[in-house]
């Protein structure tokens, strides 16, 4: 009685969820089916769409290498590191980004780098001016990326078996030795998940973007600002990109899949 009870609750959920991925997988499906593969091709070649692919991608990557470099030690530290004065207000700024509208986040930046904002006034005496700039891009995007790759690698970090450490440094490793052998490779799988949602983060972000960096074709008009642009003009283009930015996101989630998979197959044939 007890497993006929569990095969219809179990029969229930996959229902009620079934809805929720209907309601995921419709939208997707209108938008692969909007143009024929032809349409989707010649929509590639039009220069506008070839420029906001081109500046996306290069200027995503820079903002999550950015994220990484800076953002790995700080996640560490966090995630050995107990209680201290100032923690609670350090890890809510962090997660800033995650509860801040884009549209906020892009104004405050503004308010910050502008050419009369609180660093961007001394910036403009030395001949340095960040908005509307492919380097305002780069600052939006790894702004709101910060949260989805710090906020992961803390916990990946926080995974690893302190146990596993303290006999490293005992066998005569030095905690920087320990942390670069030991304590990343470990915590690989959870960084290289982090670094996949910042990168997500960034090639998809559009209201910072447009009000601290503008959108100037080839310089400042990533893919999101492209298909804002577009879509009044040519809706092929607009459902190209949009196309594109949604096989990146599927594409780099089936990869992380992947590797989470074998990672875990290892542990266990390991073990």
């Amino acid at each position: 009685m007890r497993r006929q009870s569990g095969h219809w609750l179990s029969r229930a959920q996959w229902a009620v969820g079934g809805v929720l991925l209907l309601f995921l997988a419709i939208p997707l499906a209108g938008l692969l089916t909007a143009v024929t593969p032809g349409e989707f091709l010649a929509s590639l070649r039009n220069p506008l769409v070839r420029d906001a692919l081109g500046l996306s991608l290069w200027t995503s990557g820079l903002a999550i290498a950015l994220v990484v470099v800076f953002g790995t030690p700080l996640a560490h530290r966090l995630a050995v590191a107990g209680p201290f004065p100032g923690r609670a207000i350090l890890e809510a700024l962090l997660q800033l980004p995650w509860v801040t509208p884009p549209a906020v986040a892009g104004l405050a930046l503004l308010m910050a780098f502008g050419r009369n904002g609180l660093v961007g006034r001394h910036l403009a005496d030395v001949g340095i001016t960040l908005p509307f700039s492919s380097a305002a891009v780069v600052i939006a995007q790894a702004f709101e990326a910060t949260a989805f790759y710090v906020q992961t690698a803390r916990q990946a970090f926080a995974g690893v078996d302190p146990g596993l450490a303290e006999v490293s440094r005992t066998l005569g490793a030095g905690p920087w030795r320990t942390w670069v052998r030991l304590e990343i490779p470990l915590a690989w799988p959870g960084l290289l998940t982090g670094a996949a949602m910042g990168w997500s983060r960034a090639l998809g972000e559009f209201g910072a973007t447009m009000l601290f960096a503008g959108n100037l074709q080839g310089v400042t008009q990533t893919m999101p600002l492209a298909i804002y642009t577009v879509l009044e003009q040519d809706v092929h283009a607009a459902v190209a990109l949009a196309i594109v930015l949604m096989a990146f996101g599927f594409g780099l989630l089936w990869v992380l899949s992947r590797l989470r998979n074998r990672a875990q197959m290892m542990g266990v044939s390991g073990g």
